[in-house]
């Protein structure tokens, strides 16, 4: 069973369109170094400054093999150095979690 990290961010709500760079630029790097990623989620109504990346793993140990690959995959590396130049995230916490309810009831078609 994977377990699925969330990444709440606070950022800087001047600075939107920089974290929404910096999720793009996650798109394609996270999923080519080992995770599948479900999304990144920026503000749009409510909270100005809350914003979530989400993404899948087979393990924590397969996570840490994982964080290794994407620290020194050159596009992860430039948007870590993106990331700490720009300063949008002021705040990041993870948060490990595994689905508990699967299998899923199948939807009735009426």
């Amino acid at each position: 069973m994977m377990i699925t990290c969330f990444i709440r961010y606070e950022i800087d709500p001047f600075k939107r369109e920089e974290f929404a760079a910096y999720a793009r630029t996650w798109g394609q790097a996270i999923p080519r170094c080992g995770a599948e990623l479900i999304g990144y989620f920026a503000p749009h109504e409510g909270s100005a400054t809350t914003a979530y990346g989400v993404y899948s793993i087979d393990s924590l140990a397969a996570y840490e093999a994982y964080r290794a690959r994407l620290a020194a995959d050159p596009l992860g590396a430039e948007n870590y150095a993106f990331a700490r130049s720009e300063r949008f995230i002021l705040k990041e916490d993870r948060l490990f979690l595994k689905n508990v309810s699967l299998p899923h009831a199948e939807r009735v078609q009426p």
